[in-house]
């Protein structure tokens, strides 16, 4: 019997309806493991591939056969959008079947969820921040509900392998089935996955279940994809170019910028005009920037505003406003967006996607190449890489063009070898464990030390945590009242601790954007979101700075004006770059390749790029004189091990060497002073490099860095150790420096 064969009728009637002549390859591969097997399963297929239809398909064909006495499956989803979107998907599916479908949200009526509660049953659709306030406040219905789970299906699973919330979404998962009493079978749908085993085994951690992981044939997909290049000041001339060489436009212009406009956003503006694309950037602050210097264009032309925008803290009406308004095929409107359209939220039919400079994630160029060409349509992405003109006297690394080097290399990483970032499951996550801490003992109440101790540090994501460090984290918790002992010795929840659970922020463990606000002496410069740690540069007021200090408490950044760019962002998981990626742009600009999707612009950038590249020797030696006893080195490595060398070389090899003035553009390249010799500095990395070295020991006396949301909670020395055990990648830093030592 084959896969369709199996489907209950009520499937095969709708396959009927929607006019599917044959199953697509995913949906045969997923039948296939899910009737077949009693394993988790991991569907890796492309976006608009099916992927949701080919897991509920079979659960819900087992469903109908055996109805479950409770919930039978729950959906998993990144962001409330992604569960509106595929609720009405799913309802349309088991309609005929009499299988419910609930979700469950914020935004979801308290009517709805109390219909779930009296009579459980069916699917339940859910984000896991609502899963966390769920297990919460309703941990006595646990069982009622979820007695006869079956299966929990994650979508977009790769979106929870990067930091805490992947963590807090598979101890959810743990905590639920303990409560419930159930081993349900997981499935992972995903359409870019670097490492399929190891997010197999991350996927079953504690089930006690392999996972199947289907190989999946996929016919070739044709890409319409170009690159160009601007500089920011109109006017200005590009280099030139063999244009023989060069991809022409892919389309004609619709419309006309107005004079003297940014030539980049020109660009984008003239060819969106009675289109229906999107425009990716990376930040917010960007985000806000693009889309008023879009609509200005529109408003000094004389015509109607096209321009929409969808980020993460706009309000909910804003964003479904712009979710809504691309679905309706009638309207040509462009929205400009961050990662939160990257995912699979359904906006109909779109023309094209435009890039603004580089993403940071091979993952994140492919998630957003394909929101584009559904239904029929070829997938097409215009990168628009921007840049100053470098000064007449600038520094040779402040000539390279890193964001189209970047946006090069991440294109041929994944035509060249379809490599996309592995899973990093290996960090200290006391943030988290901070979180699943004071959830589980304000949803059980009373609970003696080795009771909680049981109940969180046998979670699969804290086997890296030692006994010894849970009890230096109680014991602070304690200290500060966010635990309090009873008189029976058992603990609780205390008035501190009582503030953040019963905060509607806490069921969340990424950061919500906190504004700081940016003094230097006493003038108030502007603010800014997510300060960086100290040392770090960051541009405000049409000027680069030096954060001196972060007052965490009040909110305050402390700095200095200083010269020079600010560096590559760094501070979120979004901006953590891969050694592979910094590798390949090193090779772009070593090799002689052409590659087709470059346009005129961008060729003759790249052309010179490998000219001055070659000339300063930057492609064969790492570090360069800059002139006198000014150097810059270029690593090439990936964000935390190029933050582990920065620290390595301040702290372990700075006296030696006489360094100082130690400038980094993460992860690009660090500028010095030093009063040593190349063969010196060479020298000098090798013999630290051979000696034990204690990663605690590249933290900073007195530094506390808080990148999660719950470190301020956590004992500074339990911070210290999470970032020096978790995030500084050492071995690969030291890798590097033994590389260099059989230089020619």
């Amino acid at each position: 019997m084959n896969v369709f064969e199996r489907y209950a009728p009520f499937i095969q009637d709708f396959i009927y309806r929607n006019g599917w002549e044959t199953l697509r390859g995913v949906q045969v591969a997923a039948g296939e493991a899910i009737f077949g097997t009693d394993c988790n399963v991991l569907l890796s297929a492309s976006t608009a591939a099916g992927k949701t239809e080919a897991a509920f398909f079979p659960i819900l064909t087992l469903f109908s056969e055996d109805p479950p006495a409770s919930v039978g499956a729950i959906y998993i989803g990144p962001l409330k959008a992604l569960i509106n979107d595929q609720f009405s998907r799913l309802t349309e599916l088991c309609t005929d079947a009499e299988i419910p479908v609930w979700h469950w949200h914020g935004d979801v009526s308290q009517s709805h969820k109390e219909k779930l509660l009296k009579h459980p049953s069916g699917i339940l659709q859910i984000t896991p921040e609502s899963l966390e306030a769920l297990l919460l406040h309703k941990h006595a219905y646990i069982p009622k509900l979820f007695g006869d789970l079956r299966f929990i299906v994650i979508d977009e699973v790769h979106s929870l392998l990067r930091g805490d919330r992947g963590g807090q979404t598979l101890c959810l998962i743990e905590r639920l089935s303990r409560m419930a009493g159930v081993n349900p079978r997981r499935i992972g749908l995903s359409a870019t996955i670097g490492d399929p085993e190891g997010t197999g085994r991350y996927l079953a951690a504690g089930t006690g279940r392999e996972t199947v992981i289907p190989k999946i044939a996929s016919g070739k997909v044709k890409w319409r994809l170009s690159l160009e290049h601007f500089f920011t000041t109109p006017g200005v001339e590009e280099s030139p170019a063999d244009e023989k060489a060069a991809l022409p436009v892919l389309d004609m212009k619709t419309d006309t910028a107005p004079e003297n406009s940014d030539p980049g956003f020109a660009y984008v503006f003239e060819h969106t005009r009675e289109k229906k694309c999107l425009i990716f950037v990376n930040f917010r602050e960007e985000c806000e920037a693009v889309t008023t210097t879009l609509r200005g264009y529109c408003e000094a032309r004389g015509e109607p505003d096209r321009f929409l925008i969808h980020h993460g803290n706009l309000s909910a009406s804003f964003r479904e406003t712009a979710e809504s308004v691309m679905k309706d095929d009638e309207q040509c409107m462009t929205t400009v967006t961050t990662a939160t359209l990257e995912l699979g939220i359904d906006i109909g039919r779109l023309e094209r996607a435009f890039q603004i400079d580089a993403p940071f994630t091979v993952s994140s160029f492919l998630q957003r190449m394909g929101r584009t060409g559904r239904r029929g349509l070829p997938p097409e992405m215009w990168f628009v890489m921007r840049e100053e003109q470098p000064e007449a006297r600038a520094m040779l690394p402040e000539t390279v063009p890193w964001s189209l080097l970047q946006g090069i290399a991440l294109i041929q990483l994944y035509t060249e070898e379809r490599w996309v970032e592995p899973p990093k499951t290996d960090r200290l996550p006391f943030s988290l464990l901070y979180h699943q801490t004071m959830s589980t003992l304000a949803s059980s109440g009373e609970l003696s030390p080795a009771a909680l101790a049981s109940r969180v540090l046998t979670l699969k994501s804290f086997e890296r945590i030692d006994k010894e460090d849970y009890k230096t984290l109680l014991r602070h918790l304690i200290e500060t009242d966010h635990i309090e002992h009873t008189e029976t010795g058992g603990l609780i929840v205390g008035l501190a601790g009582e503030r953040q659970v019963n905060s509607f922020k806490f069921y969340a463990v990424f950061k919500e954007n906190e504004e700081y606000t940016v003094r230097s002496n006493s003038e108030e410069l502007g603010t800014i979101v997510m300060p960086p740690p100290v040392g770090e540069k960051i541009a405000i007021a049409g000027h680069v700075w030096i954060v001196e200090e972060v007052d965490h408490k009040r909110h305050l950044v402390y700095c200095e004006q200083v010269r020079g760019k600010v560096p590559a962002y760094f501070g979120q998981c979004p901006g953590d770059i891969n050694t592979k990626v910094l590798e390949r742009m090193r090779n772009v600009l070593a090799e002689d390749k052409i590659y087709p999707y470059l346009m005129k612009n961008a060729l003759g950038r790249l052309y010179e790029a490998r000219s001055i590249a070659r000339l300063g020797g930057v492609t064969t030696e790492p570090l360069i004189n800059l002139g006198g006893d000014m150097w810059c080195l270029f690593p090439w490595l990936g964000t935390y091990a190029f933050l582990a060398l920065e620290r390595f070389l301040k702290l372990k090899c700075a006296k030696e060497l006489g360094l100082t003035a130690l400038d980094p553009a993460r992860p690009y390249f660090i500028q010095f002073k030093m009063k040593a010799t190349r063969e010196e500095f060479f020298e000098v990395l090798k013999e630290k490099e051979k000696q034990p070295l204690d990663p605690m020991e590249l933290v900073y006396p007195g530094e506390v860095p808080l990148f999660e949301k719950y470190d301020e909670f956590v004992p500074p020395e339990l911070v210290r150790k999470g970032f020096a055990y978790g995030i500084l990648a050492i071995d690969e830093m030291k890798s590097r420096i033994r590389g260099w030592e059989s230089r020619p």
